[in-house]
């Protein structure tokens, strides 16, 4: 499955073309984010690398997101083109860590004035799940990491932190196999992914991607590190006739607008 390089149009340090106030508090947030100011090393006890910290290829002591300066330019990238063309729908991440990615998208609708779509940050806010290698063999390898226990009471934190909780940032805690297929959401107009286990990947897909409305985006984060990832994306778009062409972002990262 063909995944064209399309990182022209994300530059290294912000995806908007001119200065202007929205672009500034938004570039703010993303060295914020991603503590480019203080400069944390990893949780591994290793200094800070900033080619690491700009990719998305290590796991901050404590910035509030490890998704690198390539996510974040890709998220605003999605938003901004949602946003001009009045693609419907909310926002969701399905695996929040730190909650960093979803404090971008709301910073994202607050520049832009938007009131009528949700953030959802979805997560067990417990680790990740007990793999099911029976149920799902592509997952063989348990991922019970400390490092990616992050409670509920820690993310809405780094939302208040920010200025960002609010009515439009609603919380969606547990199992995404419990969680996700009855969440009271209508539509969406991004979809991002952050599962990183084939389980957590397609219940995601099956119980989200038919809400998402044409025009809109799907982000899947671990794509190329995690091969059960990659292979719940290319199972479930053949058995759902998914056609549109994947962009990869980053060295993880890949995404796709939804045409059809």
């Amino acid at each position: 499955m063909a995944i064209s390089k399309k990182i022209a149009l994300l530059s290294l340090l912000t995806c908007t073309a001119t200065t202007t106030p929205y672009s500034n508090y938004l570039n703010l947030m993303k060295k914020t984010l991603l503590n480019l100011i203080y400069q944390d090393g990893n949780t591994h006890g290793h200094p800070f690398n900033l080619g690491n910290r700009l990719r998305g290829r290590d796991w901050p002591a404590s910035a509030h997101t490890m998704v690198g300066l390539d996510g974040l330019n890709n998220i605003e990238f999605c938003l901004r083109d949602v946003i001009k063309n009045n693609i419907p729908g909310d926002c969701i991440e399905t695996g929040v860590w730190r909650g960093g990615s979803c404090i971008f998208m709301r910073a994202v609708l607050k520049e832009y004035g938007i009131k009528d779509k949700t953030i959802w940050v979805a997560d067990s806010f417990q680790g990740m799940p007990e793999i099911n290698p029976e149920q799902y063999p592509a997952d063989t390898a348990p991922m019970n990491y400390p490092d990616l226990c992050i409670s509920l009471e820690t993310v809405k934190s780094n939302f208040s932190k920010y200025d960002l909780l609010d009515n439009q940032v609603k919380f969606l805690p547990g199992w995404f196999k419990d969680t996700l297929a009855t969440a009271p959401i209508e539509k969406l107009c991004l979809l991002r992914l952050d599962g990183a286990l084939y389980e957590s990947t397609i219940d995601a897909l099956t119980a989200l991607y038919p809400k998402l409305s044409v025009g809109g985006y799907v982000i899947i984060d671990d794509y190329v590190a995690m091969p059960n990832c990659a292979k719940a994306v290319q199972d479930y778009r053949r058995a759902n006739n998914i056609s549109d062409e994947m962009a990869a972002i980053g060295w993880s990262i890949v995404y796709w607008k939804k045409t059809k």
